[in-house]
């Protein structure tokens, strides 16, 4: 039996403006068609679009939220850092690092995207709701208590965590299967016993002042939080089957360890098949089963208690459909979209062993 889903949303964040360029950089002097930045405002609408118009319309409940206040951003980022953004509201467009563009309006457009998760987040800690879900932008997971990066400026969830904390809430675990390594909420978290944090993305490693965490599984904690921080390096092209397999073998003890009363999941749809941003594999299908999974867990460990926070996801219609399919998996709702780009690789006979390995580096991780 498939349960309602509330859903929080704000149309101004269709607004934050991230402009064109060679992809996600500066445009190339030497092309004449310029694109649109990848986190730009018609992925969102898609999402949107396929949420209000689509199979899962009827059993969805929408509620808006209010911009996050200074005192709940100051629970995960410094005064300094806020001070920065906020002096910028009014400036032309900009780029804080060389791929995340900031530009006038973006600073409120952000309050709200992180309101937007507290909102969702308080919903379900109170009991109005088992399953809740934030459809926001810009994402927040490489967003570091003083650093912005990776399109990222206030880290959603990290915020949304500390919102709850401050009524009482004891523990909390972050599942993030954006195919980029959420090295913002590593950081915030990175010591501290009571939030474990799980990161599942392609290999990417670190990538430059911005983004110096390596997402490698050597990166376990530090001090009271050893152990309660895990990466999951995927192989590039790890595809449905991998990704199952690290959830139910790694990840699902770990939470289950942990105990949480709220279970987050960084809700990025990047790994798909056919992102522009993402080396990855996964297929609709695949975002259904990790969805469902995802529950299930949820179920067992916080009374069922979790709540979905957008992240990544560029392929504009696929995308949508892969966050469609994960949302139907998250509240026991049989697959109703068929995929339309179907593209499933056969998995490898390294899988077993790939598997061995990064157990066994995680184990050594916690040794040192």
């Amino acid at each position: 039996m498939s349960d309602r889903l509330a859903v929080f949303f704000d149309a101004c964040v269709f607004d934050h403006d991230t402009g064109q360029g060679f992809f996600e950089a500066r445009a190339s002097p030497y092309l004449p068609i310029v694109e649109a930045h990848p986190e730009n405002d018609l992925r969102a609408r898609n999402m949107y679009g396929v949420l209000q118009h689509g199979p899962i319309a009827e059993v969805l409940d929408w509620h808006q939220a209010e911009m996050a206040e200074r005192v709940d951003l100051e629970r995960f980022h410094s005064a300094s850092y806020i001070d920065e953004l906020e002096s910028m509201a009014d400036n032309e467009s900009c780029r804080i690092s060389a791929t995340t563009v900031f530009g006038p309006g973006s600073y409120d457009i952000c309050r709200m995207a992180t309101g937007l998760a507290i909102a969702a987040a308080s919903h379900v800690y109170t009991g109005k709701a088992a399953v809740a879900y934030a459809l926001l932008r810009p994402p927040g997971h490489h967003a570091q208590p003083e650093m912005a990066d990776g399109y990222c400026f206030f880290n959603n969830i990290g915020v949304a965590i500390e919102h709850l904390r401050a009524q009482g809430l004891k523990s909390a675990a972050v599942i993030d299967w954006d195919v980029h390594h959420g090295n913002g909420t590593q950081e915030g978290f990175y010591q501290d016993p009571d939030i474990l944090t799980a990161s599942l993305h392609m290999n990417h490693g670190a990538w430059g002042a911005t983004h110096p965490q390596s997402g490698d599984i050597d990166e376990a904690g530090k001090g009271a939080g050893l152990g309660k921080n895990i990466n999951l390096p995927m192989p590039y092209g790890s595809g449905d089957t991998a990704y199952l397999r690290v959830f139910d073998e790694i990840i699902v003890p770990m939470v289950r360890e942990h105990r949480p009363e709220v279970l987050f999941i960084a809700n990025g749809q990047d790994a798909n098949q056919f992102d522009p941003n993402g080396r990855q594999l996964l297929s609709m299908g695949g975002f259904y089963k990790l969805g469902k999974r995802a529950r299930v867990l949820a179920d067992e460990c916080c009374d069922g208690k979790m709540v979905l926070v957008q992240e990544g996801g560029y392929a504009i219609s696929y995308a949508a459909y892969c966050l469609h399919a994960s949302l139907e998996g998250a509240i026991y709702r049989e697959p109703s979209l068929p995929d339309p780009l179907v593209y499933m690789r056969e998995d490898t006979d390294a899988l077993d062993e790939f598997l061995r390995r990064l157990k066994q580096r995680y184990a050594m991780a916690l040794k040192c």
